[in-house]
């Protein structure tokens, strides 16, 4: 489905137009059009390939979908692909938008995902001087916004983390936080195979052999660079501190398990006492002098009694008790 298709004249916005008038405002040189697309049918890539003689692989991957973030060099135009990630409740839902840049079009295809680019649109609107740097602005601006979307996933899965660590170090180290950390495990994987392939495409947009469509914007996109190395960083030590609240946890549950062990030792010696007393009178001998003597019943008891209540002690003043 076409979003919207705008025409853009020096940095200000011409008006809206359908396809058919697409080609007379490419005629113009100070002229570009902006396409934004979501979920489009393959007819309607194919009426733009065919528009703005987009590279044939590059449509292809764009109509499949489920590509990694990169960026590509069709002669004078770009091909970028770059995954959205949006929380949903404790979910992460991902999408994909692949962006296509010539000299005087960009046309942006936004795949299973929620969030448009509206703001885009009105940033660059709002930024007529900017914005007369042509489609490799509009391609930062889409660019710096998927990544500063980031930043609220990291957000989200600091507070699980923090949650959870509250959990564990108040007593609650059972399997459903185990679960938990590694659910939110996944959750930083799956930003990370995000972030990870964009700080290749950012590098190759402001250092190096810059494509000359980009020329004139490496700061710009320089800034988009250094926002990804902050995010990895926080990526990096999210998953620091996951891999340190599993292991807590685990320890944890050991300690625990030793200390039911110590009290099952403990009940078991103080059973095992009266049960060895026992054993020892109940054995059918015939010379047992204890069995003559009148007091012996009655020393056989306090004797089981005494050394277990001894025994509590014990294992009291060793906190297995």
């Amino acid at each position: 489905m076409i979003v919207n298709c705008v025409a853009y004249d020096r940095g200000q916005r011409l008006s809206d137009i359908p396809l058919t008038e697409v080609r007379a405002h490419l005629e113009k040189r100070d002229c570009f059009v902006w396409v934004a697309l979501k979920d489009p049918e393959s007819s309607e890539l194919s009426a733009l390939q065919e528009e703005f003689a987009l590279h044939e692989l590059a449509v292809e991957d764009a109509q499949k979908g489920h590509q990694r973030p990169k960026i590509e060099e069709y002669g004078s135009s770009l091909f970028v692909v770059l995954h959205l990630i949006e929380p949903v409740g404790s979910e992460l839902q991902t999408g994909e938008v692949a962006i296509f840049v010539g000299p005087q079009y960009v046309v942006s295809v936004r795949r299973d995902a929620q969030l448009g680019f509206a703001d885009v649109r009105r940033r660059c609107e709002q930024e007529p001087e900017l914005l007369q740097h042509g489609p490799a602005y509009v391609l930062y601006t889409l660019m710096d916004t998927v990544v500063d979307r980031y930043f609220p996933v990291i957000g989200q899965l600091t507070a699980e983390i923090e949650e959870i660590e509250e959990r564990i170090f108040a007593g609650q180290t059972t399997r459903a936080q185990i679960e938990a950390l590694y659910t939110l495990k996944r959750k930083l994987m799956t930003l990370d195979h995000a972030t990870q392939p964009l700080l290749e495409v950012a590098g190759k947009l402001h250092g190096g052999r810059v494509p000359p469509i980009c020329a004139g914007l490496q700061d710009y996109f320089r800034d988009v660079y250094d926002h990804l190395l902050r995010l990895e960083q926080s990526i990096d030590n999210l998953r620091d501190m996951v891999t340190t609240a599993i292991s807590v946890n685990l320890s944890l549950i050991t300690i625990q398990e030793n200390d039911v062990t110590k009290r099952l030792a403990a009940y078991a010696a103080l059973v095992a006492v009266p049960t060895m007393v026992a054993g020892i009178y109940g054995m059918n001998f015939s010379n047992m002098p204890e069995l003559q003597w009148s007091w012996g019943y009655p020393t056989a008891l306090a004797s089981m009694v005494l050394i277990d209540v001894y025994l509590v002690y014990r294992f009291r003043k060793a906190k297995w008790m």
